[in-house]
């Protein structure tokens, strides 16, 4: 059997980096894990190959050469998805779908004729599949009743992918949130238990990397590193000597939740790990509606004591803010920006709320009859606002959202905030040697010029540069990275803010016509 294995294309987001990716030579940010991870379960007999769109398109000999079209995708990947299962489909190729977004909305899959759907997570569906491929079934569905033992999940097949392409390679600890925050898909998709790889498991995937000559970002995709703290802590303390020993190759970072605070030693471990940023949803500084989305773990300490303490420490922050809660007051942006900026937190995801499919808000929602089926493109506004009625006057939400955007990205802002949040960290990082490579020595001249020549922010550019590489000499490589990620936002927010705009003026004469409509009909109704 051959098979093609397609990742579909990101449109440029928030997490997309692209002018930043642009600047330094690399094609994208992360590659598809879940792809390589499924390649890996797949018959030693079976010829594969994979190809990221965002790195390089597929050849038409490729579409020849294969028996069978394997695609994974995210919701934000869904235009490309079904364009692609449409070209296997005109090609009389078999197609087989998976992923997040399938298994959450596997109906869109279904309406573009994808044949396989493989769906859950793949330690229990892949052997489903190829059973069902043996038995020359045409067509299946295969779900899973039960969360697989990820101990048993084999090293990702590193080897399929064009590393020299990428920002940061990605790996897996843990599936799995204890949480129940209700806009969050996470505990749908992976569960309330927190399931964990060994240590031996995660040493063993990072020594695959380290051997093909992997030298700069590794992100561990977990949506809670810390979810199971006890396991993390004793996968923390065999990573130590590990790295320690190859005097820190990868620079690590991951996605935890803002409880980590509450853990010293947690902490501690994970700096010494190698560990230099960490990503937290914190949401919103309104209380209230941290209460309203059940995300009480943000609520049992100040915010901003907790997230000065992690950076302190070590940990650089980015963070999740998202606009639209129910019963959120007006003004919603406007504190979220003064929060980042009191916070120091250079960057901040900033997004407009999505009732996600099956997600306890989609299913509230539905019930009061405020959900929108139409789901938009989350993060890149390519189609609907939100995707329900919200309690508050949409334009009122989508003009504070563009407002907040806009000035957090400005440049001059951007670079005060990170100066403050590097000048912060006060935790003794291990020594280690930052790998400088070609993509480095691109990005560094042309950074210099844009923020260092052209812009207002030169003078200021020049004496944080300094000021970082005389007093924390160990950070001014991330500091510079942390630089470098601006130029994405300082452009990204011109897309933004004429998405938004368009999209109101769009809505604004659709109620126009509404009410026009409505007022002739009630005349009729008169005469």
């Amino acid at each position: 059997m051959k098979a093609l294995l397609l990742w579909p294309i990101m449109p440029n987001s928030f997490w997309s980096y692209q002018e930043t990716l642009d600047l330094a030579g690399l094609r994208a940010t992360n590659p598809p894990l879940g792809l390589i991870t499924i390649a890996a379960m797949l018959p030693n007999d079976w010829e594969i190959r994979l190809v990221d769109r965002n790195v390089r398109l597929e050849r038409d000999d490729e579409w020849a050469w294969c028996d069978i079209v394997i695609i994974s995708a995210m919701i934000i990947q869904k235009t490309d998805f079904w364009e692609l299962i449409e070209k296997g489909l005109a090609l009389g190729k078999k197609v087989a779908v998976g992923g997040p977004f399938p298994t959450s909305v596997p109906e869109f899959a279904l309406e573009a004729g994808a044949h396989y759907l493989i769906l859950d997570e793949g330690e229990c569906t892949i052997p489903m599949f190829l059973e069902a491929l043996a038995q020359g079934e045409e067509r299946g569905i295969f779900r899973a009743t039960e969360k697989p033992d990820v101990t048993q999940t084999p090293i990702p097949r590193f080897d399929l992918l064009d590393l020299d392409g990428y920002l940061a390679i990605t790996v897996q600890f843990s599936r799995g949130c204890p949480f129940q925050c209700e806009f969050c898909d996470i505990i749908n998709l992976f569960g309330r238990k927190p399931r964990t790889k060994t240590p031996e498991q995660m040493l063993a995937e990072l020594e695959v990397l380290y051997q093909m000559g992997w030298r700069r970002l590794i992100f561990i995709v977990d949506d809670n590193f810390i979810g199971n703290k006890r396991n993390a802590k004793v996968f923390l303390r065999a990573l130590i000597p590990w790295m320690q020993e190859r005097n820190y190759p990868f620079i690590l970072l991951t996605e935890a939740s803002l409880n980590l605070a509450e853990d010293d030693e947690l902490i501690e471990l994970m700096v010494q790990a190698g560990f230099t940023m960490v990503f937290m949803g914190i949401e919103t500084p309104d209380v209230e509606s941290l209460v309203g989305i059940h995300k009480e773990q943000n609520t049992r300490q100040s915010l901003m004591d907790s997230c000065h303490k992690i950076t302190r420490a070590g940990l650089q922050i980015m963070s999740g803010f998202i606009i639209g809660f129910d019963g959120e007051k007006p003004g919603a942006g406007r504190r979220i920006q003064q929060f980042i900026e009191d916070i120091g937190i250079p960057q901040a995801h900033l997004s407009l709320l999505q009732a996600l499919h099956n997600t306890a808000m989609w299913t509230r929602l539905k019930q009061e009859g405020r959900l929108l089926e139409e789901l938009g493109n989350y993060f890149t506004f390519q189609k609907s606002l939100i995707n329900f009625i919200p309690t508050r006057p949409i334009e009122e939400i989508v003009r504070e959202y563009i407002d907040a955007f806009w000035n957090l990205y400005e440049p001059m802002p951007y670079l005060k905030r990170t100066f403050r949040h590097f000048k912060m960290i006060e935790g003794k990082r291990p020594q280690s040697k930052r790998h400088i490579g070609w993509h480095e020595l691109r990005l560094f001249p042309r950074i210099c010029w844009r923020q260092g020549v052209l812009r207002s922010t030169r003078f200021r550019f020049w004496w944080q540069l300094l000021a970082i590489a005389l007093q924390k000499p160990n950070l001014l490589y991330d500091y510079f990275v942390a630089l470098s990620v601006g130029e994405h936002f300082f452009t990204f927010r011109h897309e933004v803010k004429a998405q938004l705009e368009a999209q109101l003026e769009a809505l604004k004469q659709q109620q126009a016509k509404q009410k026009k409509a409505e007022t002739g009909y009630q005349l009729q109704s008169v005469n």
